[in-house]
């Protein structure tokens, strides 16, 4: 680099040329600089060397050359211009091709991620529905909203995201009710996943109620807030319904269960109990999500001035506007938090219902455990009865075994030395098992 930037020729525009050029080159790369300083610094020379060439010749003409030489010689400056001409014209094109292949590389830098494209439902104000294929980046530009808040609405993030949130932004409020996500516009709702059972009740909430013949006169709410609500009630009609279909089931469980433990009915409890906890948790999310959001009036009050040119402080809650709306805004608060405060009711119900059947399955286990537990004691009872029993018998088998031994004892001379042996044995087994028995009561152990 040093050395072509130091390259100097005799006629200073050259000069000032090759030092802009060289000064322009400290910014690129070492490669490309040489790349592109060496074909114009040939450039030079041969313009150079032509313009030295046609001086000569023109004195040697206005000195009275020879015609034919100077005809020869004017012949070889045309051939070597155009010649020059050629190679400059080759260098500028090498130039410039060296140029585009050094450029198009850094154009077409990539990170090598495929942009994600999903396929929503499209529902607007007047119950059209539609099914449309949206990548990210159009999604964002047309919601306003920011690649943080898509996280919480994105399919591929739901292992990840499955607590209910309710975010409200400028222009869009972004809905996860587990299998239900969606985008709430003042003009449309996407909704993802459309083939779950959360977005299939979604969907069948919604529609009727966006149908102006199945409106009863009155002044309908805003369309947003007709998607939070259909949301809301698809959400809690599912916990209520399942709790509707468990509830008999752990009731006959805990009528049979006391009386009848079988393998079949211990299953059965431990799958309700499953459900229970599930259900439970599911509410009690749905509840406290639903507490937070009434507790903030903020957040209430973005959701009232959505699609109006309006602004809410963040320290003071106040609102602003272009238009005086603060009464059409109050009348909307008020029956937001009266929506809110109706479904919060319906949820605490799920939720105290879910806990109290899942009390009463896990009284009855606890139950259970305890008559297994008897029963346990008991066979340990009559596994030491029995254990005593024939320790009692072995100490006789023993006296048995003594006088079994082929040795004259002189006690087989007497004719009632059988007897009297045979029932010593057994007085004593008896003997020794009550006694063993006593000490056992004596000691709390049966």
């Amino acid at each position: 680099m040093a050395s072509i930037a130091n390259l100097s020729f005799s006629h200073p525009p050259l000069n000032s040329q090759i030092a802009s050029s060289a000064s322009v080159c400290v910014s690129f790369q070492a490669l490309a600089c040489h790349r592109f300083l060496l074909p114009v610094i040939l450039t030079a020379r041969l313009r150079s060397s032509r313009k030295s060439l046609k001086r000569s010749l023109a004195e040697e003409r206005a000195g009275g050359g020879d015609g034919g030489v100077l005809d020869l010689d004017a012949a070889a400056v045309q051939r070597e211009e155009s010649e020059s001409d050629g190679v400059e014209n080759g260098a500028v094109d090498g130039t410039v091709r060296s140029s585009q292949r050094t450029s198009i590389p850094s154009e077409s830098i990539s990170l090598g991620i495929k942009e994600p494209v999903y396929e929503v439902v499209e529902v607007k104000p007047d119950g059209l529905v539609s099914t449309n294929k949206i990548s990210r980046r159009q999604l964002l530009k047309s919601s306003g909203l920011r690649p943080r808040d898509i996280r919480s609405v994105d399919p591929s993030l739901w292992l990840t995201n499955s607590m209910p949130s309710l975010l409200v932004r400028d222009q869009a409020i972004l809905l996860n009710f587990g299998s239900l996500r969606a985008i709430a516009m003042h003009e449309r709702v996407l909704v993802f996943d459309y083939n779950r059972k959360g977005s299939k009740a979604f969907l069948k909430a919604l529609l009727p109620r966006l149908n102006p013949k199945n409106t009863s006169g009155g002044p309908a709410m805003p369309f947003e807030l007709e998607v939070v609500e259909a949301a809301l009630l698809s959400r809690i009609q599912r916990l209520e319904q399942r709790l509707m279909i468990l509830e008999p089931r752990v009731a006959a469980l805990l009528e049979v269960l006391p009386n009848k433990l079988t393998a079949d009915v211990l299953e059965q409890l431990r799958l309700s109990k499953q459900t229970l906890v599930e259900l439970d948790s599911r509410a009690g999310a749905l509840k406290q999500m639903l507490l937070d959001l009434l507790e903030d009036p903020y957040e209430i009050r973005r959701i009232c001035i959505m699609g109006r040119n309006c602004t809410v402080q963040r320290n003071s809650n106040d609102v602003e506007c272009s238009v005086p709306l603060e009464k059409e805004i109050a009348e909307e608060e008020e029956e937001i938090e009266m929506l809110l405060e109706n479904y919060l009711e319906r949820c605490e119900s799920c939720h105290g219902q879910a806990e109290r059947l899942l009390d009463s399955a896990k009284e009855m286990e606890d139950s259970i455990a305890v008559n297994l537990s008897s029963r346990r004691l008991e066979v340990s009872r009559v596994e030491l009865l029995l254990q005593v029993g024939t320790f009692c018998v072995a100490v006789g088998a023993l006296i048995a075994g003594i006088f079994g031994m082929n040795l004259k004892s002189y006690l087989e001379e007497h004719v009632f030395a059988f007897w009297l042996t045979t029932a010593g044995i057994i007085f004593g087994a008896v003997a020794a098992f009550f006694i063993m028995y006593s000490y056992l009561k004596a000691r709390r152990i049966l």
